[in-house]
């Protein structure tokens, strides 16, 4: 997408941040005393407060490098979510199996990343945009397929692309770690020096970016 930076806001202060995701749900009471609800997104949106993880001086100026850089809220760059940045549920080394992408159908050769969460006809189908190459491993039909020669991660849309569709009916699954793209939400950072060596900021907004 376009004014995105292709970099990542500081490791060690976003594995303090504050946050998650939100959604937009709007309820209407009736007069009968039930009430009915209805999704304005079909997809959340993060937010995340990463004033939590400003430990220090050096610190501090990482984020207000990067903030200048950005332009306030103009730029989008790459936040690792300190809570969900994995495609196993449980937070372990990602596996080729750990995620469904689809099935091959002996033409299709592009298959886009995705995290879900839950099970049945309510599970929610993440799109991951963001995925972290080197991490990335793909299988079908349950057998490993090498990176660089059966598939490639298009770096653009975050896609696996093989070099050789998967034939039909065989199932293609993935194991990836990923990143959230972000950007302040704020044009203006209100700095504080505690005592030497140490600063403080009240608040780092950040919110996920549509890509």
């Amino acid at each position: 997408m376009d004014a995105f930076l292709n970099e990542s806001f500081p490791g060690s202060i976003a594995f303090g941040a504050l946050g998650g995701p939100e959604r937009r749900t709007e309820i209407v009471p009736l007069a009968t005393g039930y009430e009915t609800r209805n999704a304005r997104w079909a997809d959340s949106r993060r937010r995340y407060d990463a004033a939590t993880g400003v430990r220090s001086l050096e610190d501090l100026r990482a984020v207000l490098a990067l903030f200048e850089k950005a332009r306030g809220r103009l730029y989008g760059f790459r936040l690792r979510d300190p809570f969900d940045h994995a495609s196993s549920m449980t937070g372990n080394p990602p596996q080729p199996v750990d995620q469904s992408l689809g099935d091959g159908d002996g033409s299709t050769v592009r298959f886009p990343l995705n995290k879900t969460y839950g099970s049945g006809d309510l599970a929610y189908r993440r799109a991951i945009r963001l995925p972290v190459a080197s991490s990335v491993r793909v299988a079908v039909a349950g057998a490993e397929q090498t990176a660089g020669t059966d598939f490639e991660v298009d770096s653009s849309t975050g896609d696996i692309v093989f070099s050789a569709a998967p034939s039909v009916g065989n199932s293609v699954t993935a194991g990836f770690l990923f990143d959230v793209p972000v950007r302040f939400d704020t044009d203006r950072l209100d700095l504080s020096l505690t005592h030497f060596e140490a600063g403080d900021i009240p608040s780092i907004p950040l919110v996920e970016i549509r890509m």
